[in-house]
C-alpha cells in the first residue's frame, strides 16, 4: 500500500489560472504528499504563479506542448515512488486521491473510472466506444480508458514514456502499454464534477472531506 509520503502529485496544466490554486489547495488538505508538482504547459496566463502561491512545485515548458507532453514532464521531474496523475481543471474530486493511490504496489497503475451520468452525453459516447475496442484488445474489461485521474508506480512509467504521444490520448495510450506489458492495472470508481462547471471553476474548491477525514 503507498504511503502519501512517498507520491509525488503531476498536474498538467495550461491557461487554468480561474481554478488551479484551488486544486492544488484541496489536494493539499488531502493528505501530506511527498510533493505538489504542477506543470505549466506554456501557459499565457498567471496558471504558474497561482500554482506556486497554494504551495505546488512549478515545471514550466517555454511553449505549449501538449497535455502528454506535460505528462511526461512532471513524471521524469517527479521525486516519490509513486506518481498520481490528474487535470488541472477541477473536474477530479480530491477526496477520490488516497483512494487511487492505496492500491498500487499490489497493483502498478490504479485508473480512475468515472460513471456515465458524471460525463456528458457526448464524452460518454466516446469514452463507451474507446473502452469497449480496448477491452477487446486487451482482453480485459476496462470501465474507463481516457479518464487521467489515476496512480502508477513510477518505475513503470518512466519505461513507457516514449511510447506516450504529446497530445490528449496519453492516458489512452499509458493504459494500454500497461496492460500489453503485463503490469498489474486496476480500475476504482470516482468522481467527477460536470465538464462545464469545472471548467469554469466554479466547483474547483478545496475538499472538507480530506481534512477532516
Amino acid at each position: 500500500m503507498a504511503d502519501p509520503a512517498e507520491v509525488s502529485v503531476v498536474i498538467p496544466a495550461f491557461n487554468e489560472e480561474a481554478g488551479i490554486g484551488a486544486v492544488v489547495e484541496g489536494l493539499r488538505a488531502c493528505a501530506a504528499w511527498r510533493e505538489l508538482l504542477v506543470v505549466d504547459d506554456g501557459s499565457s496566463d498567471r496558471t504558474a504563479e497561482r500554482a506556486q502561491a497554494a504551495g505546488a512545485r512549478v515545471v514550466r515548458h517555454p511553449y505549449n506542448k501538449g497535455n502528454g507532453a506535460a505528462l511526461k514532464t512532471g513524471i521524469r521531474a517527479a521525486e516519490g515512488a509513486v506518481v498520481l496523475l490528474l487535470d488541472a481543471d477541477g473536474q477530479h474530486d480530491p477526496a477520490d486521491a488516497l483512494r487511487l493511490v492505496a492500491p498500487v504496489g499490489l497493483h502498478d497503475m490504479v485508473i480512475g473510472a468515472r460513471s456515465a451520468r458524471d460525463q456528458s452525453a457526448t464524452r460518454a459516447l466516446g469514452n463507451w466506444v474507446f473502452t469497449t475496442l480496448a477491452s477487446w484488445l486487451t482482453s480485459r474489461p476496462i470501465p474507463d480508458l481516457t479518464c487521467g485521474f489515476r496512480a502508477a508506480r513510477r518505475v513503470p512509467l518512466l519505461d513507457v514514456l516514449p511510447l506516450l504521444p504529446n497530445g490528449f490520448s496519453a492516458p489512452t495510450s499509458s493504459c494500454l502499454a500497461f496492460l500489453k506489458a503485463g503490469y498489474n492495472v486496476s480500475f476504482e470508481p470516482v468522481r467527477a464534477r460536470a465538464w462545464a462547471a469545472a471548467r469554469s471553476g466554479r466547483c474547483a474548491t478545496a475538499c472538507a472531506s480530506c481534512s477532516s477525514s
